[in-house]
């Protein structure tokens, strides 16, 4: 490998992303940093009321991954130790630029530059994608709390907004290669065959030292 890993794995609510990367992180023997979801304390209002608890919620997640990471990069890698997350940092202008009101959304952009300008970026993104029936059903069979007035509106305009962002993210990264997936016809917490040949394409990317 030409850089110590740092993968992220994203896609939008209920496709796996945590589920995959502890899958990864117990084959590759990497740390698992894993996002602050139901801790958010807005998050419920938020999914009652968008409009009303947007900034408040987005503001928390941001902070909070902002710790995380200020920890990854002085615990882990920094002391030469693999990390894999279950979210990109980035993923916060995606929810930002949907929920958020322009003027809020100035104000945000702003903070968020200034936060994570010297943060570090994973070097490797896995992107899970599904069909809306997908990520229903698995968010219903999951049973959060937080997640039970997830309006399908809302979930299938994320999932839109993940597409066109991993396609930017891929014409201004081409160094950073991206593993695509697709829900709909892949169940690696199902089926082993699906989960090995995910291994498969990171572990090439890895051995052959085609993370950047």
């Amino acid at each position: 490998m030409s850089q110590l890993p740092f993968i992220a794995v994203e896609g939008p609510i209920g496709v796996g992303k945590t589920s995959l990367a502890k899958e990864l992180a117990s084959y590759f023997e990497l740390h698992l940093l894993k996002e602050i979801v139901e801790e958010n304390p807005f998050l419920g209002k938020f999914y009652d009321d968008i409009e009303e608890w947007s900034f408040q919620t987005e503001m928390f997640f941001l902070c909070n991954r902002y710790k995380q990471l200020e920890d990854i990069d002085r615990k882990f890698l920094k002391q030469d130790k693999p990390v894999i997350a279950d979210y990109h940092i980035s993923k916060n202008m995606i929810f930002a630029k949907r929920t958020l009101k322009p003027m809020q959304f100035n104000k945000y952009e702003k903070i968020y530059h200034i936060l994570t300008e010297d943060m570090p970026k994973p070097n490797m993104m896995i992107y899970l994608d599904a069909s809306l029936d997908t990520l229903l059903s698995r968010i219903q069979k999951r049973g959060r709390e937080v997640e039970k007035n997830i309006q399908p509106a809302y979930l299938h305009q994320l999932t839109s907004d993940y597409k066109v962002f991993m396609n930017e993210f891929e014409n201004m990264h081409p160094d950073i290669p991206v593993i695509r997936i697709n829900g709909d016809s892949v169940d690696f917490v199902k089926n082993q065959d699906d989960l090995t040949k995910i291994i498969k394409q990171v572990k090439e990317y890895l051995v052959e030292g085609k993370v950047m």
